[in-house]
């Protein structure tokens, strides 16, 4: 192994689960060991339906607001300026956001989160699920995907000072 990196996943939306899994799947296919510690709203990227996860474009100011169609020009202006909240929070705009940010992932050729996830899994990186977060949400263990591990904070914590660690 040439290192170790844990990171700490506690977003609950799909553009914020897309880099803590291409952080993992980087590092796994470079031989590092890597586990990924879900906590709070987390948990809903290692559940067995993803289709729920979203793009808020209010919850991050600084995402772009950018059309994956229309003319090359037209899809590179960021609408963001020129949009205030109040439209941005309008019912539907976050499917909209949604739909933007798998139309545009799909141009790049970046995979589906479902098959990013798997990935992951397939290059050996440990999913571990925080036994308390998932007591605190209400969930059961059949609520997850096959291959995580329970563990509590304590547990995750005795093993991280000896590996990089990330919250994201």
């Amino acid at each position: 192994m040439s290192g170790r990196l844990s990171i700490i996943h506690s977003k609950g939306s799909l553009d914020w689960a897309y880099p803590t899994f291409i952080l993992a799947s980087t590092a796994a296919a470079m031989d590092q060991e890597v586990e990924l510690f879900f906590t709070m709203y987390g948990l809903e990227c290692v559940r067995h339906h993803t289709e729920h996860l979203r793009v808020s474009p209010l919850s991050n100011p600084a995402m772009p607001v950018r059309f994956p169609i229309g003319p090359a020009g037209f899809q590179k202006v960021d609408w963001r300026p020129w949009l205030p909240n109040l439209v941005l929070s309008l019912p539907g705009m976050e499917r909209l956001a949604t739909w933007g940010f798998k139309r545009t992932l799909q141009q790049q050729g970046q995979l589906p989160f479902d098959e990013l996830r798997a990935l992951c899994l397939e290059l050996g990186v440990r999913f571990t699920v925080c036994q308390m977060s998932v007591d605190l949400m209400g969930l059961t263990e059949k609520d997850f995907i096959e291959g995580v591990q329970f563990a509590g904070a304590a547990s995750y914590l005795a093993a991280s000072p000896q590996q990089q660690a990330l919250f994201v």
